[in-house]
C-alpha cells in the first residue's frame, strides 16, 4: 500500500476524537501518519470555559497539552499553526509557515461567536468561546469591581457592578451561575455589600435553556429567581455602547459587562477554502461527513464546522456529543477507505443535557427519562467529564480533572461546598504523622524483641518474636497441629485451639474504642473468615513460606515507620497501612481499641509528607522525571525542529 497522509486541522472535541480513533486504528500500519494541525498547543475544555470566567478554577485546569494528550500515539505529527487554505487541486493545506499534503482530511476548525450583526458586539462585548476569552473575562470582572468600589458615582459605580448575559442556552446560564458563586468573595475581597452587584440574563425568546424540557428549565428558572438574578426576557438587543446596552423595546440597561452567547456559527476561517456553505456559515456534508462536491477529494468536515441534515431542516446541534460523534463517523469512514472495510453513517446518540448553574445546583435530563436537579445533577455532570477523560484515554488529565474540581478548589465552590478541599496548613499534621510512624516503629520493634530484654541485644528474640518458632499467623495453626501429632502434640493442640486462656479461663472481651484499665480488648472480627483463611493459605502454603512472610511483615512496618516519619511518599504508605489493617482485621489478629490507624491514616494523605518531610522535595522532583519520560517536553509549539 501506497503512503497515506491523513491531515486534521483542528484540535477541538471533534478534531481529537477522529485522530484518537484513527491512531489507534493505524496503530500497527507504517504506512499511513497522521498530521493534526492547530493554532494552539493544547486542547481546551470548552464545556468549562465558564469556570475560568467565572474565577472558580485557575486557567490552566481547562487547558490539556496535545502531547500529553498523544504522546502514545507514535502515528500521530503535532503542528501549531494557522492553515490559510486549501488546495484542493494539489491536495495540499496552506499554513502560514508550511504546506502538509493530504490524501484524506478532516476539517475539525469549530465554531465561533455570532453576534448576528448586532452594532457594538465585537467593539464593547465578550464573547465566551475560547480560553482566551475565559481569561478576558475573569480579568475584567476583577477589575472592573476593583474600580467600582472607589468610583465616586453612584450611578456609574451601580452600572459598572451590573453583569449583564446575553442569552440563556447552555453556555449563557452556566456563565450566570459562576457569577452566582463568585459574587460574595469579589465583595469581600473589595469591601462591598454584595447586593450592590446586580446580575441579568437578556434573552431575546420568552423562555429560556429551549434546549432542555420545560419543566427542567422552570426549576432552572425558579432557581435564578431565588439567586436574586433578573431574567430581562423576549428582549433582543439591538446595540452594545461601552457603558450600556440598547433593547428593542428602546429601554436601556447601564452595564460595562456584556457577556455575548446568543449564538454561534462556523469559523469564518474556513469561509475561503471554495466549499459549499448553509445556516450559520457550516460547511455541508453527506451522512459520512464528506464535503458536498469533493467526496472523491476525501475532504471531511465534522464538530461545530459541519452542516449535516439528521431530520429535514433539523442539522447536528453543535454540542460535544455532536462533535464527538461526526469525529468518530468521519475517522471510522477513512479507517474503511483504507481497510476496505464496512463504512458506517453518522448516528446521534445523544444521551442527555446537562447544564450547571454555579458550581453546587443544576439540571439534567438522561436519556429524555431521567430528570435531576441540584446535586444530583451536578455529580452526574462530573461524571460525564470523567468519561470523557476515559474516552479519550487520557488517565493524566482526568487525575488533574479530579484535583482542580475537588480538591485544588477555593471559596467551597464546588460540589462539596469545600469541604474535599486541601488548601490549609498540613503543617499542623506533623505531629500526628510523627505519631503515627512511633507508633508503627514500636509495633514492629516488640514482635522483633518479643519478651526479651530490649536493651540486651543477646535476648532480643525471646518467647513470643516473630523471628523465632512457628508462625502466629491463625491460618498457620494446621500446620503446627500436623508438625505436632507427628512429635508430642500438646502444644500444637494448644495452640490450634485459638482461645486466649488465662489459669485455664478464657478472658472476657470489652468493645471499646480506647484500653480501659483492667479490660480485654475486643477483635474486629475474633476468627478469619473461612474465604479468607483458603486465600491465606494458598499464598502461605507451608510453616517455612509464612514463617518467611511474618518476617518480611516486620521489616516492612519498619519501613513504614521511618517513611512516615521522615514524610517520604506518605500519601502512598498512609494507603498501604490501611490495606494492612483490613488484612490484619480478616486474620482475627486486630482489636477496636486500635482502629484509630485508619482515620489517621486517611488524614495524612492530605499532602502530610510536605510539611517538614521529604515529600516537599521528591514528589515533584518524581513528577517532573516521570513527566518527561511519558510524556516528553511540552511546548508552546509543536512540528519545528
Amino acid at each position: 500500500m501506497t503512503k497515506q497522509n491523513i491531515v486534521v486541522v483542528g484540535a477541538g472535541y471533534s478534531g481529537v476524537a477522529a485522530t484518537k480513533y484513527m491512531a489507534k486504528k493505524f496503530k500497527k500500519d507504517e504506512d499511513v501518519s497522521i498530521t493534526l494541525i492547530d493554532r494552539h498547543s493544547y486542547h481546551t475544555m470548552m464545556t468549562e470555559l465558564h469556570e475560568v470566567a467565572g474565577g472558580r478554577v485557575e486557567p490552566d485546569a481547562i487547558q490539556y497539552d496535545l502531547q500529553r494528550l498523544f504522546c502514545r500515539k507514535k502515528n500521530v505529527q503535532l503542528v501549531t499553526d494557522t492553515v490559510t487554505s486549501i488546495d484542493k487541486t494539489k491536495k495540499a493545506v496552506q499554513t502560514k509557515m508550511g504546506s502538509y499534503p493530504f490524501d484524506y482530511l478532516v476539517l475539525a476548525m469549530g465554531g465561533e461567536p455570532n453576534d448576528f450583526g448586532t452594532p457594538g458586539v465585537k467593539e464593547n462585548g465578550f464573547t465566551l468561546w475560547s480560553f482566551d476569552d475565559s481569561v478576558r473575562i475573569r480579568e475584567h470582572i476583577e477589575s472592573t469591581v476593583a474600580k467600582a468600589a472607589l468610583e465616586p458615582d453612584a450611578a456609574k459605580r451601580k452600572a459598572m457592578l451590573t453583569f449583564v448575559v446575553c442569552g440563556s442556552g447552555f453556555t449563557g446560564i452556566e456563565m450566570i451561575g459562576e457569577l452566582i458563586d463568585w459574587k460574595d468573595q469579589l465583595a469581600k475581597v473589595y469591601k462591598l455589600d454584595p447586593s450592590e452587584i446586580s446580575l441579568k440574563v437578556v434573552e431575546a425568546l420568552p423562555t429560556i435553556l429551549n434546549m432542555l424540557d420545560r419543566n427542567d428549565a422552570a426549576k432552572a428558572e425558579r432557581f435564578l429567581k431565588k439567586k436574586k438574578v433578573e431574567l430581562v426576557l423576549d428582549s433582543p438587543i439591538v446595540a452594545v455602547e461601552p457603558d450600556h446596552i440598547k433593547l428593542k423595546d428602546g429601554s436601556t440597561i447601564p452595564t460595562y459587562t456584556l457577556i455575548w452567547t446568543a449564538g454561534v456559527k462556523a469559523t469564518s476561517d474556513a469561509a475561503d477554502f471554495g466549499l459549499e456553505s448553509a445556516r450559520g456559515s457550516r460547511l455541508v456534508a453527506n451522512e459520512y461527513m464528506q464535503a458536498k462536491g469533493y467526496e472523491n477529494q476525501n475532504i471531511y468536515i465534522v464538530g461545530d464546522q459541519v452542516y449535516y441534515e439528521e431530520f429535514p431542516n433539523t442539522p447536528t446541534p453543535q454540542i460535544v456529543q455532536a462533535a464527538e460523534g461526526t469525529g468518530h463517523t468521519a475517522a471510522k469512514h477513512i479507517v474503511s477507505s483504507i481497510n476496505g472495510s464496512e463504512k458506517e453513517a453518522y448516528k446521534g446518540n445523544y444521551q442527555g443535557f446537562m447544564v450547571s448553574i454555579g458550581s453546587k445546583w443544576g439540571v439534567a435530563n438522561l436519556f429524555n427519562k431521567i430528570h435531576l436537579s441540584g446535586f444530583l445533577a451536578i455529580i452526574m455532570k462530573h461524571i460525564v467529564n470523567l468519561k470523557y477523560f476515559f474516552d479519550i484515554r487520557t488517565g493524566y488529565y482526568m487525575f488533574q480533572y479530579i484535583m482542580h474540581e475537588f480538591f485544588h478548589i477555593k471559596n467551597d465552590r464546588n460540589v462539596a461546598r469545600g469541604h474535599s478541599s486541601r488548601y490549609g496548613n498540613v503543617l499542623w499534621s506533623l505531629p500526628l504523622r510523627l505519631f503515627y510512624g512511633m507508633a508503627w516503629f514500636l509495633e514492629a520493634f516488640k514482635k522483633i524483641v518479643g519478651d526479651g530484654k530490649w536493651f540486651t541485644p543477646s535476648t532480643w528474640f525471646g518467647e513470643g518474636s516473630w523471628f523465632q518458632g512457628d508462625s502466629v499467623f491463625p491460618w498457620t495453626w494446621d500446620y503446627a497441629a500436623d508438625a505436632a501429632s507427628a512429635a508430642s502434640g500438646a502444644d500444637a493442640a494448644s495452640a490450634a485451639s485459638g482461645a486466649a486462656e488465662t489459669g485455664g479461663e478464657a478472658l472476657k472481651t470489652v468493645f471499646g474504642l480506647s484500653y480501659g484499665y483492667g479490660e480485654e480488648p475486643m477483635a474486629v472480627i475474633e476468627n478469619a473468615p473461612d474465604w479468607f483463611m483458603s486465600i491465606m493459605k494458598t499464598i502461605m502454603p507451608n510453616m517455612e513460606v509464612a514463617v518467611t512472610f511474618q518476617k518480611i511483615m516486620v521489616f516492612a512496618e519498619i519501613g513504614i515507620a521511618l517513611c512516615l516519619m521522615a514524610g517520604l511518599f506518605t500519601w502512598l504508605f498512609s494507603g498501604v497501612t490501611i490495606v494492612l489493617v483490613a488484612t490484619f482485621c480478616m486474620s482475627g489478629m486486630f482489636y477496636w481499641a486500635n482502629m484509630w490507624f485508619v482515620p489517621a491514616a486517611i488524614a495524612l494523605m492530605n499532602g502530610s509528607g510536605r510539611a517538614v518531610g521529604l515529600d516537599r522535595w521528591v514528589i515533584p522532583w518524581l513528577q517532573r522525571k516521570l513527566g518527561k519520560w511519558r510524556y516528553g517536553t511540552p511546548k508552546s509549539m509543536y512540528g519545528r525542529s
